[in-house]
């Protein structure tokens, strides 16, 4: 049942990478390799900001160990493959958004292995990630079926706006279907971490990560909205292979990494919620700025 259900998961990230990569174009994937201001500033923002922050937290508190785990592997992993559908409905911009999809990608490839050896000599336990499976998991889950999303695009766009919405549907579904099992599953180890300060280190973390995200991601608000989701969101799959690969016999790390997502998860909707109110008190005076022009 576990490998249907994690099947299943991985069919529908595919599957949504995919409906994207048919809506965007090769210049929307390189267009932050091709802007090292704007990389350089999400780099800051998502892979050396937030991991120190993380660490601060853990050598400052007296947290539970599963949650020490996933602040830290959250922390130092890519952005999420669906991440760019709510980066749109948060108005982000198509070429900015698969751009920071692609470049963190491409980052953490260099950027995991050397944050872990960091991580070890500060805390001084013993850790390891090989670059090897981070790059099998994000060419699997993001470089893969957003490249061949692109090519059908590129060799029949008709086809290519026919499919994008219904892929995109199903892989929702699938992804729901898949889930509910996993939350269902996780409810009593995630709720025995509830206490002695969880919630509000998982809450300061995604706050920070908004804050953060939304000051470097300037100066559109569109840019802006986009590095505040990315800061806070990361790649579960990522994390949890961290968690995993250093901590086998830790088996609250992996309740604590989903119970961090469901944090994010409250947070993201109200950030999005500020923003929206944040547009409509700024859009009568740019208006009413308009008319006087």
């Amino acid at each position: 049942m576990t490998s249907i259900i994690l099947l299943v998961l991985k069919g529908s990230i595919v599957l949504s990478v995919f409906a994207i990569g048919l809506k965007a174009t090769f210049g929307d994937a390189i267009f932050l390799l091709r802007r090292p201001d704007q990389l350089l500033r999400a780099w800051l923002s998502m892979n050396v900001i937030m991991p120190m922050f993380a660490l601060t937290l853990v050598l400052l508190f007296d947290l539970h160990p599963a949650v020490q785990i996933a602040l830290v592997a959250v922390s130092v992993s890519p952005i999420p493959p669906i991440f760019p559908n709510k980066a749109f409905k948060a108005g982000g911009a198509e070429n900015y958004t698969i751009g920071l999809l692609v470049g963190s990608a491409v980052l953490s490839v260099i950027v995991i292995p050397v944050a872990m050896e960091l991580v070890e000599r500060i805390v001084g336990i013993p850790l390891q990630v090989r670059a090897r499976t981070v790059a099998w998991t994000v060419l699997t889950t993001i470089f893969l079926p957003l490249l061949v999303g692109i090519g059908v695009r590129y060799v029949a766009p008709k086809l290519a706006d026919r499919l994008a919405r219904p892929l995109a549907i199903v892989s929702l579904g699938l992804l729901i279907l898949s889930a509910l099992p996993v939350l269902v599953g996780m409810t009593r180890p995630m709720w025995s971490l509830i206490g002695d300060g969880t919630l509000l280190a998982f809450a300061a973390f995604g706050l920070v990560g908004f804050v953060v995200g939304h000051f470097l991601g300037g100066p559109g608000p569109a840019n802006r909205s986009t590095l505040a989701l990315a800061s806070a969101s990361r790649h579960p799959a990522v994390a949890l292979g961290i968690a995993h690969a250093n901590f086998p016999n830790q088996r609250f790390a992996v309740p604590a990494v989903f119970l961090y997502l469901m944090v994010v998860g409250v947070l993201s909707a109200l950030y999005l919620q500020w923003g929206k109110r944040h547009d409509a008190v700024d859009t009568p005076a740019d208006a009413k700025h308009a008319v006087k022009a």
